[in-house]
């Protein structure tokens, strides 16, 4: 068996044809394969590739016995049964993977080493953009703690006024006077209610770039961390998580502001939880074969509350795996070390004899390698996040420069009739 840590794994049995019988041990899985190994003698006693699954079902043997099939190519089918927790879960897993694995593009051509300038240069131009629109949402969220604060000043100011409202009222209305408001109280008042009425006219489409979706990831999700996992999809929004079924149907959302802790279990699966006080905190696990793509965004936003789990050590025990860790943002791509340690190397392809000088003159000419393409790919989606939030930013700024204009009008008005109604007194 390769010694590439697995994904996950799973206690078990495998029915051997050639002997008849049924072989206890435990059913791994990688990025690329799929093993069984021997709980006695410790050997492999299958193995084959997702890239040569044809198909993967639940069925049940002579005996009515539940098992999980998978046919490969070749017409060559694998049992396995007795799996705990039980072969929904891991039928669940293997499918999603091997959906994924399908639907990835075709593995890099060996021969292509070298960095091209192309790419290289290209991530150059991100980097240099992440990092100007950085600057730009520096100077938005000061820019907006200014707006905050003059808020807080008309407010004050505002409640001020409202003092100064009921004094000027009590001397325009004293004790002594027999008869109610004074004569020209009544016609104030009517027109300080329609004045106040056309004021308060709520402002339309708050808050609607919060709810704009950065990532979407298929994923295998169990709620509580109880085993059961079925298949769902990890939603990153510029506000909150949301985590759905695989109908899209609501299971949870997070709210930016509640998630208190991404833990890392490896470069496939994570842990969101949102503590509470007094009643059980809520957790959901999810495992996705895109998860690198989602965790350069959540990285980003939650930086401070991801943290890594014990067993996470297993996927960087090489320098060069360590040096790709989630939480270092010098890194060039999340996770980008496990993915090569992770995936077990293809075959190389049979180039017919008339193809080989065809292929080395692509070889020499400069691209983009598959490494470079997903590095650019996470650092355009930190770009898309960092640009979102900006633009809710500014909706946000907005809404809160009509509110000034609507709140210094107000104050204005306010003013200017306590000017009047104390010239009256005088």
């Amino acid at each position: 068996m390769s010694r590439v840590v697995p994904i996950h794994s799973w206690p078990g049995s495998y029915y051997v044809n050639g002997e008849k019988r049924w072989e206890n041990g435990t059913l791994s899985l990688t990025r690329t394969m799929v093993h069984f190994v021997s709980g006695r003698t410790k050997e492999s006693v299958a193995g084959f590739r997702l890239s040569g699954v044809v198909a993967i079902k639940m069925e049940s043997s002579s005996f009515i016995f539940g098992t999980l099939t998978v046919l490969e190519e070749g017409n060559v089918k694998h049992w396995f049964g007795s799996l705990k927790p039980n072969r929904v879960v891991v039928y669940n897993v293997l499918e999603h993977f091997w959906r994924e694995r399908l639907l990835s593009p075709a593995s890099e051509a060996p021969g292509a080493k070298g960095q091209p300038s192309k790419g290289r240069a290209l991530i150059s131009l991100v980097a240099e953009s992440q990092r100007r629109l950085e600057d730009t949402g520096v100077v938005l969220s000061h820019q907006g703690e200014q707006f905050d604060n003059v808020m807080q000043g008309l407010e004050k100011i505002d409640s001020d006024l409202g003092l100064a409202d009921k004094l000027l009222s009590e001397l325009e209305s004293p004790s002594w006077w027999p008869f109610g408001k004074l004569p020209w109280k009544s016609q104030q008042d009517a027109k300080a209610e329609d004045a106040a009425a056309r004021a308060a006219a709520p402002a339309a489409g708050a808050g609607s770039g919060r709810n704009k979706v950065i990532a979407s990831i298929p994923a295998v999700v169990s709620r509580g961390g109880d085993g059961d996992l079925k298949p769902g999809c990890l939603s990153v929004l510029v506000s909150s998580l949301e985590v759905r079924d695989a109908d899209r149907r609501l299971l949870h959302r997070f709210e930016r502001g509640d998630v208190d802790e991404v833990r890392v279990h490896g470069p496939y699966e994570i842990t969101v939880r949102q503590r509470f006080i007094g009643k059980p905190d809520v957790c959901f696990r999810l495992l996705s074969a895109k998860m690198p793509e989602a965790m350069s965004v959540l990285e980003m936003q939650y930086k401070k509350k991801v943290e890594l789990a014990g067993e996470y050590a297993a996927f960087t025990a090489t320098p060069a795996a360590a040096a790709s860790s989630p939480c270092d943002p010098e890194a060039p791509s999340w996770g980008q070390g496990l993915q090569q340690r992770g995936q077990d190397a293809e075959p190389p392809p049979e180039v017919p004899a008339g193809e080989l000088s065809r292929l080395r003159v692509q070889a020499a000419q400069p691209s983009v390698s598959r490494a470079e393409a997903q590095e650019l790919r996470q650092m355009l989606m930190q770009l898309k996040s960092l640009a979102l939030e900006a633009e809710t930013e500014l909706e946000r700024q907005d809404d809160v420069l009509d509110d000034l204009s609507g709140s210094t009008d107000r104050a204005t008005a306010h003013v200017e009739r306590h000017t009047c109604r104390m010239k009256r007194l005088l």
